[in-house]
This record gives structure tokens, sequence and C-alpha cells, in this order.
């Protein structure tokens, strides 16, 4: 079982920057490919990028690819995600998820998953 909690969100100008953590609670967290998601109000909950257990392998959403870096501290099992260049479209509730099993884009494969944190880009 393992327990996410995200932080780092707020208010930020467009070209800004904010890094936003996922500590995770569970003796085996290291073992768990991670994601994060968001989601906009309206619209359904978009994939942004995913880090394999190993913590070599990412992948990216193509809106957010070459602005925003997942990474991982497994000593203080939190996982990172950097945004830099914001732009007023990021503007969401972020989520990080996590899975044993499921490396991917696919928000219905992760089992568990934090409360997510709001970003806000003002243009």
């Amino acid at each position: 079982q393992v327990q996410l909690v995200e932080s780092g969100g707020g208010l930020v100008q467009a070209g800004g920057s904010l890094r936003l953590s996922c500590a995770a609670s569970g003796r085996t967290f290291s073992s768990y490919n991670m994601g994060w998601f968001r989601q906009a109000p309206g619209k359904e909950r978009e994939f942004v990028g995913a880090l394999k257990w190993t913590g070599r392998n990412t992948y990216y959403a193509d809106s957010v690819k070459g602005r925003f870096t997942i990474s991982r501290d497994s000593s203080k099992n939190t996982v990172y995600l950097q945004m830099n260049s914001l732009k007023p479209e990021d503007t969401a509730i972020y989520y990080c998820a996590g899975d044993l099993g499921y490396y991917g884009s696919t928000w219905l494969e992760y089992d568990y998953w934090g409360q997510g944190t709001q970003v806000t880009v003002s243009s």
C-alpha cells in the first residue's frame, strides 16, 4: 500500500517555474512506476509524464516535452515534477500516481493517487 501527497502548487506568472513534490509512504515505493497527470476545469484528466521505477526512463506528453522534468529522490521517498516556461494552458490540478506494474499514459491503469495540487499560471 502506498499513500501519495502532492505539494508545491501555487500561482505563477507565465514563463515562470514551479516544482511539485509527491511524497510517498510505503516500504516499496522505490519499486513503483510514477506518473503525473493534470485536470483542468471541464476537461478530462490528461497525461503529463511518467517515470519508470528504475529512475532511468521517462517520457512526456508533447505539450510539456522540453519544459517539464520528472525526477525521483528515493532517499526521501519523493518524486518531483519540475515545470519551467509555464503557460496559462498549464493551469490545472496536478496529480501524482503510482503503480507497481504499469508504466504509461493511461490514468485508469494507476492504482494509487494523491489528492492533487492546484497550479495556476497567469498571463
